[in-house]
């Protein structure tokens, strides 16, 4: 019985808009080789990945790094618009930016707008290192993150454990605006003592109801993952979370590095095989939806 889905991380990119310079050459980074996806990528391909076992019900965008962020969500929206599924957008933006205010305006604009991420992550090991500012230290991005909730806009966190602290505090002032964490929290240091780091972190953002998580992205820290490496991470999300507030997702093409879509969600179909079929609607479908307003 074919298995459907909504899935709230996806990246559909179309190197012909110039908007994405990293990807138009392969290159290893810490996600490893990228050589198999760096090329155009764009609806139907994805659309095409689940064959006739995964049927994708509606999805999210979730912004690549472009080099335009008002450039991609004009075109993600033109796929949106001739899109045989609802297609929503996670936009990106700088919240430092003197022109964020600005900027969200334009963005609000499109009609599948539905949130920023802004990655956040920062690490001593240059290879895991994505941005060159702390910016959740600086007052000029707090108070753009502010501005969210002008425009009913969520947040998609990507960050790495140690850093919970400043975001579950961010989390707590602004009650109103909808996070979501992406890809697990990312577990990248992979010892004992990453893993008890990991699961507190984990913990201590699930404290805020208003941040829900997506279990996605796992192929990235551990690219040879198996059904029994991903069981505990994938479960122990869940009982932070709780039901409610947790989703799959692809985090295709990127997790085509490591395996084919429909290997990635029955892994997650036969890891929750046992609970309720309303909380697997929930997981698979119900939650991206709600939270996404898909």
């Amino acid at each position: 019985m074919s298995l459907n889905v909504v899935d709230p991380h996806i990246h559909l990119w179309d190197l012909s808009t110039g908007l994405y310079p990293g990807l138009e050459k392969p290159s290893v980074g810490f996600s490893g080789d990228n050589t198999a996806i760096a090329r155009s990528y764009l609806r139907d391909e994805y659309l095409a990945e689940g064959g006739d076992d995964i049927v994708v019900d509606a999805a999210v965008h979730v912004e690549a790094f472009p080099t335009d962020r008002i450039k991609e969500a004009a075109t993600i929206q033109a796929v949106a618009d001739t899109s045989p599924i609802p297609l929503g957008l996670v936009a990106n933006a700088d919240l430092s930016s003197p022109s964020a205010a600005e900027d969200l305006a334009r963005l609000a604009a499109f009609p599948s707008f539905r949130g920023i991420r802004q990655v956040l992550n920062r690490h001593a090991n240059p290879a895991l290192n994505y941005v060159p500012r702390d910016f959740m230290h600086e007052p000029a991005w707090q108070a753009g993150f502010g501005l969210l909730a002008q425009h009913n806009a969520s947040f998609d966190l990507q960050l790495y454990p140690h850093q919970v602290a400043e975001a579950a505090a961010l989390a707590a002032r602004h009650p109103q605006t909808q996070i979501i964490v992406n890809h697990a929290l990312m577990w990248a240091d992979r010892t004992l003592g990453g893993w008890r780091q990991w699961r507190a972190a984990l913990q201590a953002l699930a404290a805020r109801p208003n941040v829900a998580v997506k279990v996605s992205g796992l192929g990235m820290l551990d690219q040879r993952w198996s059904l029994e490496s991903i069981r505990p991470l994938v479960l122990e999300t869940i009982d932070a979370f709780g039901i409610g507030r947790s989703m799959f997702a692809s985090n295709f093409p990127v997790d085509k590095l490591y395996s084919t879509f429909p290997a990635l969600w029955r892994a997650f179909d036969t890891i929750t095989a046992d609970l309720p079929e309303t909380d697997r609607a929930a997981l698979f479908r119900d939650n991206a939806r709600r939270i996404y307003r898909l």
